[in-house]
């Protein structure tokens, strides 16, 4: 059976999707984007600032799920510009410091709210 995670310490989905599911140990954290779970608006600030929060609603994710950082094991980071790559990767290795996951990066046409980044992440017991 499948288990739904859900936290106030992320932002609340903004479609029919979960902020994630779990089934057989692995946790399926939908992509998510750089709004302020207290605000419900984007964080100020370029790609590194929003990388920065992407991450902080991933890490709360994984927390209400059980988990850490430590069980991730693959993230896909879809960008709106691949010219971020380098200040996103530099956000990125700080979360990521040993051990990091496999990871995909892609630039794509849009992201919801014209976000400048959007990351998934697959994180395994």
């Amino acid at each position: 059976m499948k288990k739904i995670i859900a936290t106030d310490k992320a932002p609340a989905a903004i479609g029919p999707y979960s902020q994630a599911v779990e089934k057989g140990g692995t946790l399926y954290i939908s992509g998510q984007i750089p709004l302020d779970p207290a605000t419900g608006k984007f964080v100020e600030g370029g790609i590194a600032e929003q990388t920065d929060q992407v991450l902080k609603n991933i890490t709360a994710i994984l927390e209400a799920a059980g988990m850490t950082r430590e069980n991730v094991v693959k993230s896909t980071v879809l960008l709106k510009d691949i010219g971020d790559f380098k200040a996103m990767n530099e956000v990125y290795g700080r979360y990521y410091r040993e051990n990091p996951p496999a990871r995909a990066a892609f630039q794509v046409g849009a992201l919801p709210m014209d976000a400048l980044v959007e990351i998934e992440t697959i994180a395994v017991r």
